[in-house]
Order: structure tokens, then C-alpha cells, then sequence
């Protein structure tokens, strides 16, 4: 006679930190609130006049490192229109200008696609809202984008395209809460 099965319990999609990890972290940048792979709203920002978001860059050819700076209304605006009216066709998918993403010419050598963000060895360090506003979240490893989705609750497993693609509407969403739709 066969016994019967008990059904395996699944383990909670909101994974616990291991022990000496806190959920709460210093603020890494001004435009970044105490928690982990989180950005403050768009009207927080604007309101406390946080209007321009900036960021570290290197270019790979002459090794110079320097500072870009974006406009957060602007730029923000630009994304979340993108996203707006290409949403369905991206089934869930990153498209490839953010897999691949075009990067500005250096400054200093003029040489375009030398130029990259520089991305924190610690990721809770990760400067998300300039790498997004400069659409250059394509530049991290799929590990950062992992790291961003598992504490922001999202699903992380997948190809790096679907995990890059929660990454940009995970922090749309941060940034406008009451934005006209959900992940």
C-alpha cells in the first residue's frame, strides 16, 4: 500500500537576509532612501530639489573616469513614455537599446562605445537611478540585476533580458507610484 504524499511546502518568495544583513542600509546617494535597491519618488526628489542625478563613468580606452550629470524630469519622462507605448511588445523582455546600451563619447578622447558606468563592487553601493535615467542598466551583471529584483520582490530566475526588464519597470515604479500601470 502506498503512503501518502505530502506536498512539499514552498519556501517564501521574500528570501531572509543571512544573519548580520540588515534591510536597512546608509543612503549611498541623496536620491536614495535607506533600504536596499530602492530610489525615492520623482515628486520627493523634485520637491526636496533634487533636479539633476549624477553619476561616475570610464571610459575604457584613455582610463579616464569622470562625472555625467542628467536631468531627473526629463530623462524620466523619456524612459517612461518608452515604456508606455512599446510595453506590450516587449513580452516581457528587455529590448536590445537596453541590453546593449548606447553610451555617450568620451570627453576626453572623443571615442564612442569605450565609455561605461562606473557599477559599485558592492551592490548595495549601485547607483540604480543614474544607470537608469542614462538607460545604461544594460551594463550590469546579470548577479546585480538579481540582487536588485531579489529585494525589491520581484521574481529574479531567467535570462538576463527578463530580469533587466523588471530592473527598469522596478524602478519606474519606485520613482512613480501611482504610474499608469503595474509590473
Amino acid at each position: 500500500m502506498k503512503q501518502p504524499r505530502f506536498p512539499r511546502s514552498r519556501r517564501h518568495p521574500q528570501q531572509a537576509l543571512r544573519s548580520g544583513k540588515s534591510t536597512t542600509i546608509p543612503a549611498p546617494y541623496p536620491w536614495a532612501p535607506t533600504r536596499r535597491a530602492a530610489v525615492h519618488s520623482l515628486h520627493h526628489l523634485l520637491s526636496n530639489g533634487m533636479h539633476k542625478i549624477s553619476g561616475r563613468v570610464e571610459c575604457k580606452r584613455c582610463e579616464k573616469e569622470y562625472e555625467i550629470e542628467y536631468d531627473l524630469q526629463e530623462k524620466f519622462l523619456e524612459i517612461a513614455s518608452f515604456i508606455s507605448e512599446n510595453k506590450d511588445a516587449m513580452h516581457d523582455r528587455a529590448p536590445a537599446s537596453w541590453m546593449n546600451p548606447i553610451v555617450p563619447n568620451c570627453k576626453f578622447c572623443d571615442r564612442g562605445s569605450f565609455v561605461r558606468p562606473v557599477i559599485m563592487k558592492k551592490k548595495r553601493s549601485i547607483n540604480w537611478l543614474f544607470l537608469l535615467l542614462g538607460q545604461m542598466l544594460g551594463c550590469c551583471r546579470i548577479s546585480q540585476l538579481k540582487y536588485f529584483c531579489k529585494h525589491t520582490g520581484n521574481h529574479r530566475t531567467g535570462a538576463k533580458d527578463r530580469v533587466l526588464y523588471l530592473t527598469y519597470l522596478g524602478l519606474r515604479k519606485q520613482l512613480d507610484p501611482e504610474g499608469p500601470f503595474d509590473l
